[in-house]
């Protein structure tokens, strides 16, 4: 949950040294009978005006790498649409090429052409652009995750063929189905040769975060309220060197894990940094600890249940910003 934010003119802002790159995350457009994946068009409309009247640059993807290291002090965001329904290219589509911003698009290859999704000429079309990514988003969208390491392997090999015959090559990014993984999951990502892999956990990407667990802000009808918008639009990131445990995919001995986070040493006042997690199906403040200077420790009490565990952690800064940390864990279907 974001904090609130009630001033968003950057006029008089405090310069940070590293804004980080903002992602955001889109699904469908104008479909109102799916609001956990939808956005009003007009909505989102006033979402791209927030950015550029935030003097807020759009990354390319080609880009994307570079962005982390260079012009740190640029405020920078990253768009991205996940499995390419027909209503991103009726609705949003027409926008975005017209205005030439820069996206990835994430397909799963077993539904292109399927009722309501794109087909492969429409596809085509918008690989041709420029300013397009076409991202990969496996084959299936199966919750790969709970699958053994054949169909996982097998899955990813039929998207990547199927991306060399339609499109004559293979995307360098991947989105995780759900934006669910595991460390075997990652791992064989890697394998493929994939150099990026986003999740669904909230966060602003900088150097410091595993180029295959990187962070989104999920956009939707809840969670893309102009107001929660402009503060989404005012987070940096919190710089880590590691975090434990690696393993996001939690079975019955592992659930609730034992949480550290092991911060960069030059980060102001973090000892006021608040967080919370879904344990026990509730959202609550988490029991935190530093156990060194920049070592948090979180306490879970409870089992995450359901589907999904999470905690965000938050840092207010000045003018209106905040430090921002998201971590997802998985809860195993066994």
């Amino acid at each position: 949950m974001l904090p609130q934010n009630n001033s968003y003119s950057t006029l008089f802002a405090k310069n940070f040294e590293d804004y980080g790159l903002i992602s955001i995350m889109y699904h469908r457009f104008d479909e109102s009978k799916y609001p956990s994946t939808n956005i009003q068009l007009e909505v989102f409309k006033e979402q791209l005006k927030i950015i550029e009247e935030e003097n807020i640059k759009f990354i390319h993807p080609k880009d994307f790498e570079n962005s982390l290291y260079k012009n740190k002090n640029e405020r920078k965001v990253l768009l991205t649409i996940d499995d390419g329904l027909m209503s991103f290219y009726k609705n949003a589509w027409p926008i975005l090429r017209e205005r030439e911003i820069p996206f990835i698009l994430f397909v799963n290859t077993e539904n292109v052409g399927t009722f309501n999704y794109m087909n492969w000429e429409q596809i085509l079309e918008l690989h041709n652009s420029d300013f397009v990514e076409i991202g990969n988003h496996s084959h299936s969208h199966e919750y790969l995750v709970d699958e053994n390491a054949k169909k996982i392997k097998d899955d990813i090999k039929t998207s990547i063929q199927i991306f060399n015959k339609k499109l004559g090559s293979n995307s360098n990014f991947f989105s995780y189905p759900f934006g669910e993984y595991s460390q075997e999951f990652k791992k064989i990502i890697q394998d493929f040769g994939f150099d990026y892999a986003f999740g669904q956990h909230s966060g602003v990407i900088d150097e410091t975060k595993d180029f295959w667990e990187l962070p989104r802000f999920p956009i939707n009808e809840k969670y893309g309220k102009l107001e929660r918008f402009k503060t989404l639009m005012k987070t940096l990131p919190l710089k880590y060197k590691k975090i434990t445990p690696e393993e996001k995919y939690l079975l019955k001995s592992n659930n609730p894990p034992i949480v550290e986070i092991v911060f960069e040493e030059n980060i102001e006042n973090l000892n006021q940094i608040n967080c919370f997690s879904n344990e026990g199906n509730k959202w609550r403040n988490s029991k935190i600890s530093f156990v060194k200077k920049n070592t948090l420790n979180i306490k879970i009490d409870e089992k995450f249940v359901g589907e999904r565990g999470r905690i965000n952690c938050s840092l207010k800064e000045k003018n209106g910003f905040w430090r921002w940390l998201g971590i997802q864990f998985v809860i195993a279907e066994k």
